[in-house]
C-alpha cells in the first residue's frame, strides 16, 4: 500500500484524505491538535506544526512516504517542497514556493517576466510608503496571508495609516504590500502541472462583499466573462505558473478584469483554490475528479485531464451581507450538493473565518441567489 503525507488537518484537507483513503492509500496527516477534524479520520495522525518542517521529515523518513502533498492551505507549500526535495519526492522547487507564499517577492517576479500585475510596494511601516506617490484608492494586503486576512482597501492617508499597521501585524514577518486599486470583476484559474505543461480545469467568477475587505462571498464556474478575456486570461495564467516556476500539482491564480477588458493578476497559490473551488466545484462542472489528480500527482504518476462542459456549478457563503439566503437552507432545493450551517450567528465579514455556513450547487446553468 502507497503511503502519503498530508500537510495539515483542518477541515480544508478532510477531502484530500477522504479522497486518498478511497484510492487505497495509506494517510499521514501533519499538524497541531486544535481543529484537527482529520486526525479521527486519517490513518496516522502527528501533532506536530506544519511549520516545523525538520520533524515533519524526520518522520516521513521514518514512515518511508511515497508522496506529500496538501490542498487550500499557503502555509504548507514550503514544508512540503522541503520534505519532498530531501526524499526525492515530486514537488515543486523550495525557492518557487518560497515565492509563491510571499506576494512581494511574487510581484518582483511578475515584472521579470512581464506578467501585467497593479503597481505595488513592500512596507513595514507606513513612514516606509509615504514617498511612493500611488494615488488613491489603494489596496493594503499582508504579504503572506490568505483568507482575506488583514486585507483593505484605503481612501485617505488616515486610512493608510490604519490599513498598514494591520496588515503588518496579520503578517507572520510583519511586511505587508501597497497597490494601486484596479476597479473589475475578478476570476481564479483552477489548473493542473505536470514537468512544466500546464492544463487550464476551468476559471471562477467570485461575487465579493467589495470594499473594504473584499471577502468572497460565492464562487461560480465556468466563468461568464466572453471568451476573448478568457483566452487572455489562460495566457496570462500560463506566464504567471512560469514565472513563479511552478511545474507540479493544482494551481489556482487569481485576477481582475476592468470594465475595459484589461487583465491584471493578484497572485498565484501552488495549490488548490479553497472555499471548496478545488475539491468539489472543478468535479462538478467539468467532470474532472480534481482531488485525485493532485494525489496522484503527489505519487508519481500522472494522467492528462479529460475536461467536458458537464455543469454549472457554485458555493454561496452564509453571513449578515448574505442573510437572504437562509431561505434556501431551510428547504430543499432541485439544485443542492450540499450545504451546512456552521454558526447560527450571522458576523458582519471581514475574513473567510466569519462565514455561518455554505451551500453547493450543480445545475444546468449558473444559480443567482444573492
Amino acid at each position: 500500500m502507497k503511503k502519503i503525507a498530508i500537510i495539515g488537518a483542518s477541515y480544508l484537507q478532510l477531502p484530500l484524505v477522504l479522497k486518498s483513503k478511497s484510492m487505497g492509500i495509506e494517510t499521514h496527516c501533519f499538524a497541531w491538535k486544535d481543529g484537527a477534524v482529520c486526525k479521527e479520520v486519517a490513518d496516522y495522525f502527528y501533532p506536530i506544526s506544519i511549520l516545523d518542517k525538520d520533524e515533519i521529515l524526520k518522520k516521513c523518513s521514518e514512515i518511508k512516504i511515497d508522496g506529500i502533498t496538501t490542498i487550500a492551505t499557503d502555509m504548507a507549500v514550503p514544508t512540503i517542497a522541503y520534505v519532498a526535495k530531501e526524499l526525492n519526492l515530486i514537488s515543486n522547487s523550495y525557492e518557487s514556493c518560497i515565492i509563491s507564499t510571499n506576494k512581494s517577492l511574487m510581484r518582483k517576479r511578475f515584472l521579470e517576466f512581464n506578467v501585467r500585475s497593479p503597481k505595488f510596494v513592500e512596507v513595514d511601516s507606513y513612514n516606509e510608503n509615504r514617498s511612493h506617490g500611488f494615488n488613491f484608492p489603494l489596496i493594503v494586503k499582508p504579504v503572506d496571508r490568505s483568507g482575506s486576512r488583514g486585507v483593505s482597501k484605503v481612501n485617505s492617508e488616515v486610512e493608510l495609516i490604519k490599513a498598514i499597521t494591520i496588515a503588518c501585524k496579520e503578517s507572520f514577518i510583519h511586511k505587508s504590500i501597497v497597490e494601486e486599486f484596479i476597479e473589475g470583476n475578478e476570476v481564479s484559474v483552477e489548473t493542473i502541472s505536470w514537468e512544466g505543461i500546464h492544463y487550464v480545469l476551468t476559471i471562477t467568477d467570485k461575487t465579493t462583499t467589495g470594499a473594504p475587505h473584499f471577502v468572497e462571498l460565492a464562487h461560480h464556474q465556468p466563468s461568464q466573462l466572453p471568451i476573448q478575456i478568457l483566452n487572455t486570461i489562460k495566457e496570462e495564467t500560463i506566464k504567471a505558473l512560469n514565472a513563479i516556476g511552478i511545474k507540479y500539482g493544482a494551481g489556482h491564480t487569481e485576477f481582475r478584469i476592468t470594465n475595459e477588458g484589461h487583465v491584471y493578476i493578484l497572485e498565484v497559490g501552488a495549490r488548490m483554490g479553497g472555499d471548496f473551488i478545488g475539491s468539489h466545484l472543478v468535479e462538478l462542472s467539468t467532470g474532472y475528479d480534481f482531488l485525485k489528480g493532485v494525489v496522484n500527482i503527489a505519487l508519481n504518476d500522472f494522467e492528462e485531464p479529460l475536461l467536458q462542459q458537464k455543469a454549472a456549478s457554485g458555493v454561496f457563503f452564509l453571513c449578515k451581507e448574505t442573510e437572504g439566503l437562509n431561505v434556501f437552507f431551510e428547504k430543499s432545493n432541485e439544485f443542492d450538493v450540499e450545504k451546512q450551517i456552521l454558526n447560527k450567528e450571522l458576523k458582519t465579514i471581514t475574513n473567510s473565518n466569519d462565514r455561518s455556513g455554505y451551500l453547493i450547487y450543480q445545475s444546468d446553468q449558473k444559480v443567482e441567489l444573492l
